[in-house]
């Protein structure tokens, strides 16, 4: 267990600023009011900060991404089980080649599904301006989004080479789960804000945790409009942080790097 303290003028002050430090959305901390904040007398006289205790539950390593993708994959090699998959019957496949992919690329993912024991696990697709967004629903433990939707990039990753390999078009595909990917946009950029507003307070870069391309380009476009800042990528290989800097400060330049 990690546990930390952090203060505030009120609860909702010290939260703000463990999401802030430790790089983590509320939902994933067990947060523990030790002392509720007070304003004293007429705002001026006694006032007393806030102060909570934010504990993280140690986390089983989950294997790099592209492991994970392997053991996606081998899935598929699985006889399904029966009865742990529920198919949405309220969508049926209509011509058209769009019609075609989507109930191609809905095909895909519920077949993966079928051979992964997910009881109660509903497959929904829809298609808007040429991607295919797939949404699974029932997936209540989080067990295909893995920490910080790992399991479902994995997914999405072999979804997305099925139906390329079987469609004579490219085509996007969207993965998501408990409608997490907006959740966690929001997340990266109120994160991203904040670190924003720290790096122009201190004048100095401020870098984020290693972050997928998805999420580098949340960050980049969070940020894109404030005068004030650059952003850049830093880093080998798929997972990079991002820099925000000001743009006072030595060295820097107005351009963004969004890779």
């Amino acid at each position: 267990m990690e546990v930390y303290e952090f203060e505030g003028k009120t609860d909702e002050d010290a939260i703000a600023a463990a999401c802030a430090k430790l790089e983590l959305a509320r939902e994933e901390m067990d947060i523990e009011v030790l002392e509720p904040g007070s304003a004293g007398i007429f705002g001026l006289v006694g006032g007393r900060k806030a102060k909570i205790r934010v504990t993280i539950a140690p986390k089983t390593p989950e294997p790099p991404v592209e492991e994970t993708k392997t053991l996606v994959e081998e899935v598929l090699s699985r006889p399904p089980e029966e009865g742990n998959f529920l198919i949405d019957s309220e969508e049926q496949e209509t011509p058209g080649e769009e019609n075609r992919a989507l109930a191609a690329a809905k095909e895909a993912l519920e077949n993966i599904l079928a051979r992964i024991p997910m009881e109660g696990a509903v497959v929904t697709a829809a298609q808007q301006d040429g991607i295919i967004n797939l949404n699974i629903e029932g997936d209540k433990t989080g067990l295909l989004i893995g920490r910080k939707g790992r399991t479902l990039d994995a997914l999405q990753f072999i979804v997305n080479k099925i139906i390329n390999k079987s469609l004579e078009r490219k085509t996007r595909v969207v993965v998501d789960s408990e409608n997490y990917r907006e959740r966690r946009r929001d997340f990266l950029v109120q994160m991203a804000l904040r670190m924003g507003e720290k790096a122009k307070r201190i004048q100095k870069p401020v870098a984020t945790n290693l972050l997928n391309p998805h999420d580098r380009r949340i960050v980049h476009l969070a940020l894109r409009d404030d005068e004030e800042l650059t952003t850049k990528g830093r880093g080998e290989g798929i997972l990079k942080k991002v820099l925000i800097i000001p743009k006072k400060y030595p060295g820097s330049n107005s351009s963004r790097n969004f890779l």
